[in-house]
């Protein structure tokens, strides 16, 4: 029992997931969500109020860009892509308080997060098999 309360208080400590996240951001919690993906990706489309910052660049951008002491919140695609991972790994190199977003885009946009490209905001979408649908 205590290897498992263990592993899933660790895995807790260093992730979130696209919920909490948008509730974060609306409560007004002190953190930066950073977007680790390659350029075509995020011109493609990102989260609302995310900060692009490839996972390649940001050991020598972040600390130009982000406070050492801001919390940080890194995503990539989807559950599929190791590219947050790597991007996490590259902040808490630098010492940063990182967390990394579970599920990435895909499940932000699936699950009716606000999103958007260089043309602005894009249509919310609500998958009904990720999430509960309320009408």
């Amino acid at each position: 029992m205590t290897l498992a309360h263990e592993y899933f208080s660790t895995r807790l400590a260093f992730e979130t997931d696209p919920s909490d996240v948008y509730a974060a951001q609306k409560a007004g919690e002190r953190f930066v969500l950073v977007d680790v993906r390659g350029d075509d990706a995020w011109l493609q489309g990102r989260v609302s109020g995310a900060v692009h910052m490839p996972y390649r660049d940001i050991a020598e951008r972040a600390a130009t860009e982000i406070p050492a002491d801001m919390p940080v919140v890194v995503y990539c695609w989807s559950p599929g892509c190791n590219a947050g991972q790597k991007g996490a790994l590259e902040f808490s190199r630098l010492g940063y308080e990182v967390r990394e977003m579970i599920g990435g885009y895909e499940y932000w946009v699936r699950e009716g997060q606000p999103f958007e490209n260089d043309e602005g905001p894009c249509e919310r979408v609500f998958d009904p098999t990720v999430m509960v649908m309320r009408r």
